[in-house]
């Protein structure tokens, strides 16, 4: 036991050396708040705190706070209204890592406590939140009177980092929606059917149900009917190009099946046709061994459908097409069923699934069109998902 003892010790200690060499590799690259993190959690699971872990953090924790104030002062001295944010971050900043690390004190070296400076930010963080809202404020409105949706989908996000500073920030939320209708693009849908084949009517409901799509695309929005009195600024176009559906085929297979089988029992007889006896006089009875077989007939019910189609998509505002995506759609119908002469008992474990099974009747051609609806979907999901107008 004393040898594994000393390998977990040893085991111990270095994993805490390692771990102060990292924080302090974290400190002499600046990196104060991966420092400050990685030496809380050492504290935080150390019931011992020991002493190397508290001095890591008090370093890293002054030398990350001078920093983040000297820096204040300069933003503060630029006088820039854009500072505002920069300063109203840096005092969060300050105020998050203070509180991170008064979760684990009182820390103590030898009885003696450690000590970390802190102040109150509250004032500095109500004055900057509602200095850096302003700009923000200010600078959203100014970009949705641009033309451009980009510079609206921007406006959008600054209204949504005021909300989530300062909620109920004047008449926020009405321009949110206003940045967000501005900034979507909205996308009109349809089908081309050029196949000169009627495809049925829910079909083409089941592609354009654009609820079922699943679609995760914040500033665009698709529409299979027209909206009134919103101006659309591209198309996508399903054009199905042909539609190929195979004939019924049905093909049948002969298969010939053999087994030796145990078909009950039989005295053993010896060369005279006597039935012989075992050591305490009692008949002797084996196996009856025989050949069975059975012809098994497996049939094949098949038949396919393929769609050839095109996604089209359009710039409506310059009427130039974008791109054209191809897609190739298949559905195939296949049945496996059997039938069989002779004895049961030849036939394999498969054969006997395909003998419960029956023949069934060969889907119409429209139901094989609906069908491929499935894939076709698929494959336009994947295509819209992966699309980007801008």
């Amino acid at each position: 036991m004393k040898p594994l003892l000393s390998i977990v010790i040893l085991s111990i200690l270095l994993v805490s050396c390692n771990g102060a060499k990292s924080i302090e590799k974290s400190i002499s690259t600046g990196n104060y708040n991966a420092a400050i993190s990685n030496a809380l959690n050492k504290l935080r699971t150390n019931k011992e705190k020991k002493p190397t872990f508290i001095y890591l953090l008090k370093s890293a924790y002054d030398k990350a706070n001078t920093r983040d104030l000297n820096n204040i002062e300069l933003l503060k001295a630029e006088n820039i209204p854009a500072n505002s944010l920069r300063v109203f971050e840096a005092y969060k900043a300050l105020n998050s890592r203070q509180e991170a690390v008064r979760a684990v004190l009182p820390l103590y070296v030898d009885g003696n406590e450690i000590r970390f400076n802190s102040r109150n930010y509250t004032n500095d963080l109500v004055t900057y939140k509602s200095e850096a809202s302003a700009f923000l404020y200010d600078q959203a409105k100014s970009l949705l009177n641009s033309p451009n949706k980009l510079d609206a989908r921007t406006a959008y996000e600054d209204f949504e980092f005021i909300e989530s500073i300062n909620p109920n920030y004047k008449d926020l939320r009405a321009l949110m929606t206003q940045a967000y209708n501005k900034g979507t693009d909205y996308v009109i849908v349809s089908i081309q059917n050029q196949t000169n084949q009627i495809i049925p009517r829910r079909l083409e409901d089941y592609l354009l149900d654009f609820n079922t799509y699943g679609l995760d695309k914040f500033w665009t929005v698709f529409h299979a009917e027209p909206q009134k009195n919103l101006s659309y600024d591209y198309a996508m176009q399903l054009k199905l190009a042909r539609i190929n559906i195979s004939p019924e085929q049905q093909s049948e297979k002969e298969i010939l099946r053999e087994k030796r089988i145990v078909d009950g029992w039989k005295y053993k007889l010896d060369r005279n046709g006597n039935v012989m006896k075992d050591s305490i006089g009692n008949d002797i009875k084996i196996d009856n061994i025989i050949d069975v077989r059975a012809r098994l007939f497996h049939y094949r019910q098949f038949k396919t459908t393929q769609v050839i189609a095109a996604v089209v998509f359009k710039n409506l505002k310059n009427n130039q097409i974008l791109d054209n995506f191809p897609i190739d759609s298949q559905f195939v119908f296949e049945n496996f069923f059997a039938t069989f002469r002779g004895d049961e008992r030849a036939l394999q474990e498969e054969d006997i699934v395909l003998i419960r099974n029956s023949q069934i009747p060969f889907p119409p051609n429209e139901q094989m069109i609906y069908d491929s609806g499935e894939d076709l979907k698929l494959q336009l999901k994947r295509i819209i998902n992966s699309y980007r107008f801008r």
